[in-house]
């Protein structure tokens, strides 16, 4: 069951996990899904879409998208052993390396989750459908 408010579960701009995006330290890395998972990236948050890419600089990094209830409702098939570019802002999160992502490529398709400031597209997204 999805939340019923706009970046509800967690995901909002205002909360302790959206505050973590910093524009600051925003890269862009390239390489291969090795794995897709759900994941509750703090206690009290819904679910969320996270990925494991192993770059092709070799370093094997996890990949925040975005909350399930907004990731199952796009039309973009992310699967493991897809390439993908992923530009997103370098953080640490429980102690490791990860990237919160803004934007992911693959192939032609273009998904969009944040603004160069990391507010998230879905805030207010169930408003405007």
């Amino acid at each position: 069951q999805s939340p019923q408010w706009p970046g509800g579960g967690g995901w909002g701009i205002g909360t302790p996990y959206g505050r973590m995006y910093n524009p600051n330290t925003v890269e862009t890395i390239r390489g291969e899904i090795i794995k897709v998972e759900r994941m509750i990236p703090m206690a009290g948050m819904y679910y969320g879409v996270h990925l494991v890419v192993k770059t092709e600089k070799g370093e094997t990094l996890s990949v925040h998208l975005g909350p399930a209830w907004y990731m199952e409702n796009q039309d973009v098939e992310i699967k493991t052993g897809s390439q993908v570019e992923i530009t997103g802002s370098r953080v640490l999160f429980q102690g490791e390396p990860a990237l919160v992502a803004r934007e992911m490529k693959m192939g032609d398709q273009v998904l969009t989750l944040r603004d160069s400031q990391g507010f998230p597209v879905w805030s207010g997204w169930r408003r405007r459908r």
